[in-house]
């Protein structure tokens, strides 16, 4: 070697990972090296940039900033940056910036992908053992992204404004207009905050905005003594100081709302309106909701769907998470439910009973994404006469299915769609089914439990799915027959891992040497989760939020949970990237991924993801099905 590789050499082995590799590889490293000078001040790394080296530093000090400019990390020599980018998509995650002039050796992608496969602790130096380096990749995700840690709290900069349910229009206006806002809270003192925090929002009993000052109060020409209670809105949506901004915007997106209340141990501390987040959404969401609403035909939201695919790859490459990006689909699509529906009542009348159009499956838990297909039921009022009535609610129900097929979501194939007359019951009917089914659990009826209590309300009466969901949890935490059966039910779909943890493949089809990450990852991960959640009797729909609730619990043993979560946002982060590439790339999205496209990095990953999963399947054998008679 050249005297400089041999320097080279000999300070990279005064540093981690590199003093722990052979002589020879070390060598053939100082031999491949490239050098880069970077005067102060210097933007080395931009963020989303392709990257295609790994960078030590030889002399100077780098600074590393997290995507919305905060110091993440200052280097010195020796110090090792890029890592991140490699080990993921190959694009920059944490800009870098040299702060004095600074010189970095540049380690090309092949060989470190090379000596991570060849060098058990070069590669342990990069990624921890077992599910601690899953965890990890997850973090370093999350830290990337401030949607997913900036919580609704920190959108509050001023006291929350208030009053009571006896005071007058007049005096409210007086001090919406002292107190320069549009909006304010109504309490009322007498009532007791329930114990039961799921029915129970606290002393929060109503809003009265700029408005409803208007329209109720001034253009009706009301009496000005008249009281807040009689004006006020009350079917409120509220938000916990501690949830994420991101999900302030898609309940804003979802209910069409500009206010939302804010309230911590279910006393009110505040309220943001749509001006406080709309900096923190992509602006493209925003749009497409509204824009879906704005259209007056099935032909102009066939047209106006084409744009979905865009916003998808948008978030995908804003670095949203799963979650997030599961819910604005899902919201996405319950809005062209309600747009359909909207038009569909246009076209055939008012409906001559109440009745609730429901969303269920992976809309219902907000983990909807591109590639889907609609699952939809209707809940009629028990005055429902089916010759009188069954006529219109087959057209309403064939309408929307029917328009929902032309915007891209496909007619289910176990047909589980409203357009079928036997999910079109009355609310008593509905109730009776889901008893037997938790009584009485069949091959059959298991499938339909793992979909139909999954629910969610999109139209109408919607107070009549929450009605279901809470019958669901009651009656399902009870019952420890029908949680074995269902717990064996979630262990019918295996992770694609062989004996010696290999993956197991696709061997022929058009799918050919690949693995379906939806049926053999994300949605047998929901089964399990939706087990445990059900034992619990939480209301949740959301897998993650299930999970919160199953850590509160404390019903797995610690850290299962938590292993469980990462699971699942690391295999859906591949299905989501996966799809969003394809699309990139003009093909059409699936869920079948080859491994072998995935880096040395992302594969353990996915493996030890997969190995999750394993476990907890064997757990739920253990701990639901081994003592229980499951039929």
């Amino acid at each position: 070697m050249q005297a400089e590789q041999i320097e080279i050499a000999q300070f990279l082995a005064q540093h981690p990972p590199f003093n722990d590799l052979p002589i020879k590889a070390l060598n053939e490293l100082a031999q491949q090296v490239e050098v880069a000078y970077f005067r102060a001040q210097t933007e080395i790394l931009q963020l989303g940039q392709d990257i295609a080296d790994l960078y030590v530093i030889r002399s100077g000090s780098v600074e590393m900033y997290r995507r919305n400019g905060e110091l993440y990390n200052r280097l010195a020599v020796g110090g090792i940056f890029g890592q991140m980018g490699l080990l993921m998509n190959r694009k920059v995650r944490f800009p870098a910036t040299a702060l004095e002039d600074t010189l970095v050796y540049c380690i090309n992608v092949e060989l470190f992908n090379r000596y991570c496969d060849e060098f058990d602790a070069f590669a342990d130096y990069f990624e921890t053992d077992g599910n601690v380096r899953l965890h990890q990749a997850i973090v370093e995700q999350a830290d990337s992204n401030d949607l997913t840690t900036a919580k609704v709290k920190s959108l509050i900069h001023r006291d929350v404004v208030t009053v009571l349910t006896t005071s007058t229009v007049q005096d409210v206006a007086k001090l919406m207009s002292e107190e320069a806002v549009s909006s304010v809270l109504v309490t009322d003192i007498n009532k007791p905050v329930n114990d039961d925090p799921e029915e129970d929002d606290g002393q929060v009993v109503g809003i009265i905005t700029d408005r409803d000052l208007r329209n109720k109060v001034v253009a009706p020409g009301l009496s000005f003594d008249t009281q807040a209670q009689h004006i006020m809105s009350t079917n409120l949506v509220i938000l916990d100081a501690n949830a994420y901004v991101f999900e302030a915007v898609l309940a804003m997106l979802r209910d069409s709302l500009h206010h939302l209340p804010v309230v911590q141990k279910r006393r009110p501390i505040g309220v943001i309106s749509l001006s406080d987040i709309l900096r923190y959404e992509s602006q493209s969401s925003l749009l497409l909701v509204r824009g879906i609403l704005a259209q007056q035909s099935v032909e102009d939201l066939t047209h106006y769907a084409r744009q979905l695919p865009n916003v998808f790859v948008r978030m995908v490459n804003e670095d949203a998470n799963s979650h997030m990006v599961g819910t604005a689909m899902a919201v996405i699509g319950r809005t062209f439910k309600q747009r359909l529906l909207i038009l569909a009542e246009e076209k055939y009348g008012p409906a001559p009973v109440p009745y609730c159009f429901i969303a269920l499956g992976s809309m219902a838990r907000d983990e909807q994404l591109i590639v889907t297909d609609q699952d939809n039921a209707l809940i009629l009022d028990d005055s429902y006469n089916d010759e009188l009535h069954n006529e219109y609610f087959q057209n309403i129900a064939d309408f929307v299915c029917d328009g929902l097929a032309q915007c891209g979501y496909t007619y289910c194939d176990g047909e589980i769609m409203a357009s079928f007359k036997k999910w079109r019951k009355t609310r008593s009917q509905w109730f009776e089914q889901f008893a037997d089914w938790i009584a009485k659990p069949k091959p059959q009826t298991l499938l339909h439990s793992s979909i139909f209590f999954d629910l969610d309300g999109v139209w109408g009466k919607t107070k009549w799915a929450d009605e279901l969901k809470v019958f669901v949890a009651k009656q399902s935490k009870s019952n420890r027959v029908f949680l074995a059966n269902m717990a064996a039910n979630a262990r019918n779909r295996t992770p694609p891992l062989g004996f010696f943890k290999g993956f197991v493949l696709e061997h022929n089809g058009q799918h050919k040497h690949s693995m379906n990450l939806k049926r053999r990852g994300t949605a047998p991960l929901s089964d399990v989760i939706r087990v445990h959640a059900l034992a619990i009797g939480s209301r949740k729909q959301n897998s993650f939020d299930r999970l919160e609730d199953i850590i509160a619990a404390k019903s797995l043993p610690e850290g299962k949970a938590q292993d469980l979560r990462d699971a699942l946002e690391y295999i859906a982060m591949m299905r989501i990237r996966h799809q969003a590439l394809q699309i990139e790339q003009g093909e059409e999205p699936d869920n079948n991924l080859d491994p072998h496209q995935l880096s040395p990095f992302e594969q353990r990953n996915l493996k030890e993801a997969f190995a999750i999963l394993e476990k907890a399947q064997n757990y739920l054998k253990f701990s639901f099905i081994s003592n229980t008679n499951v039929k």
